[in-house]
């Protein structure tokens, strides 16, 4: 496969440029024609010390630089390879990397200088993650099984994910794909991916964040200026709150997932953006959300999608008069860490002095933390479809069917000592389903449960009058890379079950230095309020933790 089979099928007359130039620049690949594992073709030249503060230009100040002609995307493509060869190995966010990312950004330069319209995204470096699908790559979810790298076959996507393809029509420059745990099964460490372990660019000892670890380390560390991420179980918030970032963890169905690697598809899976800062993140779900003919799931975006998008009117007093429920044991029974209290109660009086009205646990007797499994960190319902959704993904990459996949590498992810066994063993839908995966399995439970979050959460948010909640992300700091223990998240499984949004934003770091950030949570279709208000907070207070990179 060559690197132009990831340009977008449907091409304006300035992309039919990059076609041109991609079509000339050759694979980089090995003798297979498979992309080689981040071991760039691009020709990277020397970048002057000054030019490396171009990874940290927001996507809002590379498109006034373009504009102007202060800035080439040549020159910013390059500044973002110079910092993938001299740091990506000791950080390991990708699993496969663009081979022709510098010919696509002198192709819009080309452009640009030919006068032709661009899109939203023209020459802006971005990292899509290793499960969502870009034709021209093998889409491996993470599992050696899968990996032409580790001796698997390569399943090749046919065609982009439709949320790349917005990428991709919007101009996006792909550096390359992050890095993910097997089957996107870990909320705080790739360490089970066919690539190796993804380290966190703020500090290497602690965790990364998970399932898109990559895509976080990547945006942290300066390889990308922002990223698509997916999440079933905290796989956007995670990732982006323990590296100082924001993440869009977006209403289910506001953003297609057909072409993804799934877990939840029919359930609980989202796409979402990670990146620098809340505008940024809010541009690249501008480009990504709404209707989609390839996801049916989306037809309930319909009219949803704000007058202008998301990125528009952002205001630095959004938060004024708006009135936010605090965590407490109404919404889940686990007492915050003494630390994280300590930083919670700065981050709200950083909340009242912006103008906002805090409630105190306004969940108390709603019944809603009851909802939860008991004892259980992760809820795993809506995970009953993962058979039958995974075998209708499977016929996007040549394969038709679970039983094919069986037949060609010999088991499934479902068998016994395979990543997703463990759900087979906890959910008899999904086990009856695996006789029959074609067909939908009984969802009825998982409706009936959706349905009773949804109630008890809308009816506390109405009775209240309540315009978000704001919890830190997190329970406790962040883990060790070593130590064996998982990121303990407030709103996991809860928000994913329910379909609701949320907003993560840096809020500050711990003694020991690891990042602190709050998700603003709220009704279904409630991203845009979101993200007023996160960004809002942020513009006040600037707590974000810029890295320092280490080889």
């Amino acid at each position: 496969m060559f690197p132009h089979q990831f340009i977008p099928a449907r091409v304006s007359a300035a992309a039919m440029l990059v076609v041109t130039a991609l079509s000339q620049s050759g694979c980089g690949g090995d003798a297979t024609g498979i992309p080689g594992r981040v071991r760039s073709a691009n020709a990277v030249s020397a970048v002057p010390a000054a030019q490396r503060d171009l990874t940290r230009l927001s996507i809002r100040e590379l498109q006034d630089a373009y504009r102007d002609n202060r800035l080439s995307a040549e020159q910013v493509v390059q500044a973002y390879l110079h910092q993938v060869r001299d740091y990506e190995p000791a950080y390991n966010a990708f699993t496969f990397e663009n081979q022709a990312a510098l010919e696509q950004a002198r192709a819009v330069d080309r452009a640009r200088r030919n006068g032709l319209t661009l899109g939203p995204l023209a020459g802006v470096p971005i990292v899509i993650k290793e499960s969502i699908d870009v034709a021209g790559y093998p889409s491996t979810a993470g599992w050696s099984l899968l990996a032409p790298a580790s001796g698997g076959p390569a399943l090749m996507p046919l065609r982009h994910a439709a949320a790349a393809q917005r990428l991709f029509d919007a101009g996006a420059i792909l550096i390359g794909k992050g890095n993910m745990p097997t089957f996107a099964d870990d909320n705080t460490r790739a360490n089970s991916s066919w690539a190796g372990p993804t380290y966190n660019a703020i500090d290497r000892t602690i965790v990364p964040g998970g399932s898109s670890a990559g895509v976080a380390t990547a945006v942290a560390a300066g390889f990308a200026a922002a990223g698509l991420a997916e999440e079933t179980g905290g796989s956007i918030q995670s990732p982006s709150a323990a590296q100082s970032l924001v993440g869009i963890k977006p209403t289910f169905g506001l953003v297609p997932t057909s072409g993804v690697v799934p877990l939840g598809g029919s359930t609980r899976d989202v796409l979402g953006p990670i990146a620098g800062n809340v505008e940024d993140a809010a541009i690249l779900l501008d480009v990504v959300a709404g209707v989609s003919n390839d996801d049916p799931r989306t037809a309930a975006a319909r009219g949803r999608l704000p007058q202008g998008g998301y990125a528009k009117g952002l205001d630095r007093q959004s938060l004024r008069g708006k009135r936010i429920g605090l965590y407490g044991p109404g919404w889940r029974e686990q007492e915050l860490a003494l630390a994280t209290r300590a930083l919670y109660q700065a981050a709200i009086a950083e909340l009242t002095a912006r103008g906002a009205v805090v409630v105190t646990d306004p969940f108390a007797g709603s019944g809603y933390a009851r909802l939860a499994l008991p004892n259980v960190g992760y809820d795993f319902r809506g995970t009953e479809s993962a058979a039958h959704d995974l075998d209708s993904y499977l016929r996007g990459v040549g394969v038709a069917s679970l039983g094919a996949l069986k037949q060609r590498i010999g088991v499934t992810p479902f068998d016994e000592g395979q990543p997703l066994n463990w759900y087979v063993e906890l959910l008899p839908v999904l086990k009856a389903s695996l006789a029959d995966p074609a067909a939908m399995p009984d969802l009825s439970q998982y409706a009936a449960l959706k349905a009773d979050y949804l109630r008890v959460f809308n009816s506390v948010m109405e009775t209240k009058r309540l315009d978000a909640m704001v919890f830190p992300q997190a329970v406790e700091a962040l883990p060790a890379m070593d130590d064996g223990n998982y990121i303990n998240e407030t709103t996991v499984s809860s928000l994913n079950i329910a379909g609701l949004p949320g907003v993560t934003v840096p809020a500050g770091r711990y003694p020991a230095g690891a990042p602190f950030s709050l998700i603003f949570v709220g009704r279904q279709w409630s991203e845009k309020s979101l993200i007023d208000m996160a960004y809002d907070y942020e513009q006040a207070t600037r707590h974000r933790i810029l890295p320092v990179l280490r080889r």
